[in-house]
Formats: structure tokens, C-alpha cells, sequence
């Protein structure tokens, strides 16, 4: 698949998000490509670290290709965020560490799976967030806003969620979520290879223990949430906003 590059570089799998003319939208292949990619690093022992990277220096990833949500219902936006959770949990369970090197815009989808990796590094220019709320009036599974809601903290989720707004790299380093800010594009690269080699160097089950607690306590007692799924994909507001999308117009809001 070229629009998802899985590469092994030594002990590391290299995983590139290869549509930069559209800022590495994600399609549904491409989340799939993901979950294989993580199949795959757990497979080999040679291989010590699993990183994600955005191509085009614009996006590590801009969110879900829009497209491929025409004609959703509730049922297809449930059965859509029951995918994601399965993607987002496939990261988060992955064996060895994993590593977001973020250069420009991480949203929406971008952002969930930046948030699932282990550690992330992001050069000054970047963005996070998720402003669905004046986009596709789309929402989130209850897994995704704990996950998010387990880095950034129940403040400053709402507030990046309620208002639709972008956190720049200094906010969210501030925040904790980047856990390695840099100033460009060849310090990102710098300090990936310097986190990889370290990671490379560490003890796996160590590192595994590590993760497998952290990710335990995030989903302990995490409530169903998909009659909040099927209400919001399968309300007017969402329908027309995908259609205005594809037109090129900005979305309305009735509530319905």
C-alpha cells in the first residue's frame, strides 16, 4: 500500500503516513495498516521500536478521509469508532515502545493515534486537536476522550473540544502530551534517532510491564458510550455537513 509505508530500518519499524497532497488524511485501508503494522512489530523479535511519521513535512496525520463517511447512519458511525478503538488499542498494546514523530498538523484520527503511541516528539510548527465541532459535527468514542482525557486532563480536553481549537506545540508540550518539543524538521529527526537508540537499548519486558499498567489503568471501569455514537453520526447535522464538505461549503448547525 503506498499510502502507508511500513518499512523495517534495523530494529526499527517505520510506519509512514504517504498521502502528503492530502495532508495524510487516513483512509480506511490505512488505519487497517496500522493494526497490521503492530502485528507485525510483536511478531519479530528483531524488532525493538515501532515509529509513526507523517510524509510532506505539512501533517502527521489531518484526520480521517472525509470522504469515506457518505451515507454514515448511527449504526456505520458506531461500527466506524468500534474500528478505531480496535486500531487505538492495537497501539497502545503493542509489545515494544512507540514513538509519534509529529512535524505539522496531528488531528482528529492524527491525534488519537499520536495519543495511543507511548511517547511523542513534535517540532514547533505543529498542531493538535480535534475541532469536529465546527467541521463535521461528528464525536468521539468513549475510548478516544478517555484516552485523550488521560493526557491532556478534563480541562483542557473540553475546552480543545468544546471549542474547536488547536493547541500549538508549546501548549501541548506544556500539557505533556509532546513529550520532546524541537525546533524543526532536522532537529526532529535528531532526537528521534537519539529516543530510538535508547529505546533500542532498554529491557523489552521492562518497557512492556510499563506500558501494560499504564494502559490498564487508563481503561479501568471506561463506560460504553455508543448510544452517544449513534445519536451524533446519526443525526442531519452530520449528514449535511459531510455533503457540504464535499462541496466546499461550510457546515450549518440545527441541532438534529
Amino acid at each position: 500500500m503506498t499510502d502507508l509505508l511500513v518499512e523495517q530500518d534495523g530494529p526499527v519499524l517505520r510506519v509512514t503516513f504517504n498521502r502528503p497532497r492530502a495532508h495524510n488524511a487516513l483512509t480506511f485501508p490505512m488505519y487497517e495498516g496500522v493494526h497490521d503494522a503492530c502485528e507485525k512489530a510483536d511478531a519479530d523479535p528483531d524488532i525493538r521500536v515501532l515509529v509513526l511519521r507523517g510524509a510532506g513535512g505539512k501533517a502527521f496525520v489531518s484526520g480521517t478521509d472525509i470522504s469515506q463517511f457518505a451515507g454514515f447512519d448511527g449504526a456505520a458511525g458506531v461500527a466506524y469508532e468500534e474500528r478505531m478503538t480496535r486500531v487505538l488499542r492495537r497501539l497502545e498494546d503493542t509489545a515494544v515502545p512507540t514513538v509519534a514523530a509529529v512535524d505539522g498538523y496531528c488531528v482528529g484520527g492524527g491525534l488519537a493515534l499520536a495519543a495511543a503511541c507511548d511517547l511523542r516528539i513534535a517540532t514547533a510548527a505543529s498542531r493538535f486537536g480535534v475541532p469536529i465541532a465546527r467541521t463535521l459535527g461528528n464525536c468521539l468514542s468513549m475510548d478516544t476522550i478517555a484516552l485523550l482525557v488521560a493526557h491532556l486532563g478534563r480541562a483542557r480536553t473540553l475546552d480543545m473540544l468544546l471549542r474547536a481549537r488547536l493547541l500549538d506545540a508549546a501548549e501541548a508540550h506544556a500539557a505533556g502530551f509532546v513529550t520532546q518539543l524541537v525546533d524543526d524538521a532536522a532537529a526532529l529527526d535528531a532526537a528521534l534517532a537519539e529516543t530510538v537508540a535508547a529505546l533500542a537499548s532498554h529491557a523489552p519486558l521492562s518497557m512492556w510491564g510499563t506500558k501494560q499498567a499504564v494502559a490498564r489503568l487508563r481503561r479501568a471501569g471506561l463506560p460504553d458510550g455508543d448510544d452517544i455514537v449513534a445519536r451524533v453520526y446519526g443525526s442531519a447535522d452530520f449528514a449535511s455537513a459531510v455533503a457540504a464538505f464535499a462541496r466546499k461549503e461550510r457546515a450549518t448547525w440545527t441541532g438534529a
